[in-house]
C-alpha cells in the first residue's frame, strides 16, 4: 500500500513512526445551520404577520427578527414545488411536471426527479453539512412506495442522512402511514397522538443528536408538516375559539385581511381586492345552516394552523436552548396556495370529497361536533380557500396568484441585521437552493435555473435575481417578465391557441386585478411567445389538460396497481394507500388459503382502511364475517356456517353495481354461504392501506378486540383477483346466485 501522501512517518514499529491526523475543520464557525419549514396548502394571507386573524406567534416572532418576502412564488402543486426547492431547477425540466403519484409516460412527468440531478442534501454534503428530512416527502412515484422499495427515490436514496415522516401527498394526522429511513414504522396511535407533535419531537431529537455527535458541522433540516393539508385535525381546544372569530364569513374576512395587510406593509396602500371567485357564493346569501357548518370548518383549519405554530415554537425554543438559533437560517413557506378541494360545502370527513361522494350540509351538520377529531378530519369550503389567498384570485392548482404566491419568512439573527423588514423583490422557489448553497460556501455556480436572493437580506433595494419565470399546471399557463405577468386559465378540451390570456402590470397592480391585455396587445403577444420559448427550454411539452382527479386515477402499467392478481402473506409489510388497490370500487375476488386449519382459530384475515372507511374479512367464533364502512354506512355480512377445518379456501366476491353500490358474496371454496348489498363503495376509503392477517390501525370494526390478528400458521396466503380485468368462470355461478 502506498503512503506517498501521508504527512507523518511510517517506520518499522510504532516507536519509530510519527502519527498524523487531518486537521479538524469547524464548518459551523463559518456556515449557518439551515432549517426550511414547508407548510402545505397554506394561503398567502394565513400567517398573522401577513394579515390573518389566526394566531401564529412563532412565525410572527421569526418575522419580527427577520424578513417577510411579499413577492415570493411557488408552483401550484406540492411535488413540483418541493422539486424546485431541493434542486433549484424548473420542475418540468427534471421530470416532475405533476404530482409524484403517477408516471404519465413522458420525460417531464415521471413522478420522480431525474436521477442525474443532485438535490440539496447531496450538494450540501460536499460543504460539510449533515441533512435531515422530517415530515412529507412526496417525491417518490406511488409504485415505488412499498415495504420492499425500491428505495432509490426515497429520501435517503436522494441524499438525506435521516428521514422520518410520510412518503405520499397527505395522510391522516392521527393515524398516519409512517416511514423511518428506508422502512415502514409500526407503532401504536393513542387517542392523544398527533402527527405534528410527533414530527417536531423527531426534529428536536435529530438536532440534539447532531449537536452532541457532530458539533463541528452545520446541519440542514427540512421540516415538512402535514399541516395544513386536509384532513384538518387538531385538539378541540385550538378549534373552538375560532368559531366566533370566523362567524363574520369569508367576504368580511377578505376585507379585514387586506386592511391589516396594508397596515402591516405587506400589501401596498393602493392594493385592490381581486373580485370574488365566481364559483364562491356571497356569504350573506347563505342559509343559517350553511354559515354554521362553514364557520366550524374554517375554525378547524385555523386551529390546525395555530397548533402547528405552537409546536414549531418548540423547535425554535430548542434551537435557542442549544445555542444554535442565532446562526440558523430559518425559512418558512407554503408549497402552494390554499386549496379549494373541499368543494362548495367542505367536509366534516375529508374522505367524502376524496371519494368523489361529497355530503350535503344537512348530513354534515349531524356530525359537526366531530370536526377536527380522529373521526372528523375536515376540509373547508372553497370560499375559505379564497379568503386564505387574500387579496388574490383562484387557488391551488391554478397559476393565478392565489395558487402560486406564497408567504415567506426568513430569519437568521447572525447573518441578517434587518429586523421586521419587508422585501418586495420578485423571487421563486427555484431561487432558494442557490441561495442556500451560496451561504454554505459553494464557490462555483450550480446548474440551477434559479439565482441567489442573499443580496436582498441586507439590501431592500437589491434587484430581483432574474428577469423571467414561467408556470404551467393542468394546462393553465403564466409567465412573469420584468414586472409584467401574462396568465391564462385553460378550459379542458379547448384548443390551447384559443385560450384567453390576461396581462397585468405587477409593479402597479399588486393583486392582479386590472387586465391590461386590451391596452397592450403587442406586449401580450410578446409575453405569450416568451412563454412558448420557456416551454421548449424546460421540457414543458406535451401540454396535458387532464384534471387532477383524472391524472390521479390513471393507472400506469407499473406497480401493484397494474396487476390483475396479487398474492399476499400473513406477517408481510403494510400495503400503503398509495398503491391504489386499497379501495372497494373495483370488482374483486378475495381468497384466503388455509392448510390444516383447526377449530378455534379466529382473527382478521385482511383489513383495508380504518373505522372511518374501509373493509375487513375476519373469522370470529368460527364464522366468516365481512364488514364495509364508508361515510357512516356500515354493512355487515356473516355466514351461519362454521368455517371448515383442514385444507381449503374461503373469501368473498365483490361485484360493483350502479351508483357506487356493490354486492358482496361470502364463499367457502366456491360455495355461496352469505350475501348482501353494499350501498356505497369508493376508490378512497380512508388514509390507511391494507394489512394481511391483522387490523393494524384504528380498526375497521369494533366487533373484535384491538389485537385480533389471525396468528395460526394454517393461514397461508391471501389472493386478490380484480374481476374488471379478468373473466373468472369458476366464480360466475356464485355471483349469479345473488341476482
Amino acid at each position: 500500500m502506498k503512503h506517498d501522501r501521508f504527512p507523518g512517518h511510517i517506520g518499522r514499529t510504532v516507536a519509530e513512526s510519527t502519527p498524523w491526523w487531518p486537521a479538524s475543520c469547524n464548518h459551523k464557525q463559518q456556515k449557518p445551520n439551515i432549517v426550511v419549514v414547508v407548510l402545505d396548502d397554506t394561503g398567502w394571507a394565513d400567517f398573522g404577520c401577513f394579515g390573518s386573524e389566526i394566531n401564529t406567534p412563532t412565525i410572527d416572532r421569526l418575522a419580527a427578527r427577520g424578513l417577510r418576502y411579499t413577492n415570493f412564488h411557488v408552483t401550484p402543486l406540492c411535488s413540483p414545488t418541493r422539486t424546485c426547492l431541493l434542486t433549484g431547477r424548473n420542475h418540468h425540466a427534471v421530470g416532475m411536471r405533476f404530482l409524484s403519484d403517477t408516471d404519465t409516460g413522458f420525460p417531464n412527468s415521471r413522478g420522480c426527479i431525474d436521477s442525474d440531478v443532485a438535490l440539496l442534501p447531496v450538494m450540501l454534503r460536499g460543504q460539510g453539512y449533515a441533512s435531515y428530512l422530517v415530515g412529507k416527502w412526496h417525491l417518490t412515484p406511488s409504485h415505488e412506495i412499498s415495504p420492499a422499495g425500491p428505495y432509490h427515490n426515497w429520501p435517503l436514496g436522494r441524499g438525506f442522512d435521516r428521514f422520518y415522516g410520510f412518503l405520499p401527498g397527505c395522510t391522516d394526522q392521527m393515524t398516519p402511514e409512517l416511514c423511518e429511513d428506508n422502512h415502514q414504522v409500526d407503532r401504536e396511535f393513542p387517542e392523544d397522538y398527533h402527527l405534528t407533535e410527533d414530527l417536531v419531537d423527531r426534529a428536536i431529537s435529530y438536532v440534539r443528536d447532531h449537536t452532541v455527535f457532530r458539533d463541528e458541522e452545520p446541519f440542514f433540516l427540512q421540516l415538512a408538516f402535514g399541516a395544513t393539508h386536509a384532513p384538518f385535525q387538531a385538539p378541540r381546544s385550538f378549534i373552538e375559539p375560532y368559531v366566533d372569530i370566523f362567524a363574520k364569513g369569508w367576504d368580511q374576512t377578505r376585507e379585514d385581511r387586506l386592511q391589516r395587510q396594508k397596515e402591516l406593509g405587506v400589501a401596498p396602500a393602493d392594493a385592490e381586492l381581486a373580485p370574488r371567485n365566481e364559483e364562491v357564493s356571497d356569504w350573506n346569501a347563505l342559509s343559517a345552516d350553511q354559515k354554521r357548518l362553514y364557520t366550524h370548518l374554517q375554525a378547524a383549519y385555523a386551529g390546525f394552523l395555530e397548533h402547528t405554530d405552537v409546536h414549531l415554537g418548540r423547535l425554535v425554543d430548542e434551537l435557542e436552548r442549544l445555542g444554535e438559533l442565532d446562526n440558523t437560517l430559518i425559512i418558512v413557506m407554503s408549497d402552494n396556495g390554499a386549496s379549494r378541494e373541499g368543494g362548495k360545502d367542505g367536509a366534516v370527513d375529508t374522505n367524502a370529497p376524496y371519494s368523489g361522494l361529497p355530503q350535503s350540509v344537512e348530513e354534515q351538520l349531524k356530525r359537526i361536533d366531530q370536526i377536527g377529531t380522529r373521526h372528523g378530519g375536515a376540509h373547508y369550503p372553497q370560499g375559505w380557500a379564497m379568503a386564505g389567498n387574500t387579496p388574490f384570485r383562484r387557488y391551488k392548482q391554478h397559476v393565478d396568484l392565489g395558487g402560486v404566491r406564497s408567504p415567506m419568512v426568513v430569519s437568521w439573527p447572525k447573518g441578517i441585521e434587518a429586523n421586521g423588514e419587508i422585501r418586495g423583490q420578485f423571487s421563486h422557489v427555484i431561487d432558494l437552493a442557490p441561495t442556500i448553497m451560496s451561504l454554505a460556501g459553494l464557490e462555483q455556480p450550480l446548474p440551477c435555473d434559479g439565482r441567489s436572493i442573499a443580496s436582498t437580506f441586507d439590501d431592500a433595494d437589491a434587484p430581483a435575481p432574474r428577469a423571467t419565470q414561467y408556470w404551467e399546471n393542468l394546462g393553465h399557463r403564466a409567465i412573469w417578465h420584468e414586472g409584467w405577468r401574462a396568465v391564462t386559465e385553460h378550459k379542458q378540451g379547448v384548443a390551447y391557441e384559443n385560450d384567453d390570456w390576461r396581462l397585468y402590470n405587477t409593479t402597479e397592480d399588486f393583486s392582479e386585478s386590472i387586465d391590461r391585455a386590451a391596452d397592450e396587445p403587442e406586449l401580450l403577444k410578446e409575453m405569450v411567445g416568451r412563454w412558448w420559448q420557456q416551454a421548449e427550454a424546460n421540457s414543458v411539452l406535451p401540454l396535458d389538460d387532464r384534471t387532477l382527479v383524472q391524472l390521479l386515477r390513471a393507472r400506469p402499467p407499473l406497480g401493484l396497481m397494474s396487476r390483475d392478481r396479487l398474492t399476499f402473506r400473513p406477517g408481510q409489510g403494510h400495503v400503503p394507500i398509495s398503491s391504489m388497490i386499497t379501495g372497494s370500487e373495483r370488482a374483486m375476488l378475495v381468497t384466503a388459503s388455509f392448510r390444516n386449519r383447526r377449530h378455534g382459530e379466529n382473527g382478521v384475515l385482511v383489513s383495508s382502511g380504518d373505522s372511518r372507511g374501509g373493509y375487513v374479512l375476519y373469522v370470529q367464533d368460527g364464522r366468516l364475517t365481512f364488514e364495509h364502512v364508508q361515510l357512516g354506512n356500515r354493512t355487515i355480512c356473516t355466514t351461519d356456517q362454521l368455517l371448515p377445518t383442514g385444507t381449503f379456501e374461503a373469501g368473498f366476491v365483490l361485484r360493483d353495481r350502479i351508483a357506487h353500490s356493490a354486492e358482496v358474496v361470502l364463499l367457502h371454496g366456491r360455495q355461496k354461504v352469505a350475501a348482501t348489498r353494499i350501498p356505497t363503495t369508493a376508490a378512497h376509503l380512508s388514509f390507511w392501506g391494507i394489512d394481511v392477517g391483522c387490523d393494524a390501525a384504528d380498526r375497521v370494526s369494533c366487533a373484535y378486540p384491538p389485537d385480533f390478528a389471525y396468528r395460526a400458521r394454517s393461514f397461508e396466503s391471501l389472493t386478490i383477483d380484480f374481476l374488471d380485468q379478468l373473466v373468472l368462470e369458476d366464480v360466475a355461478e356464485a355471483m349469479e346466485s345473488t341476482e
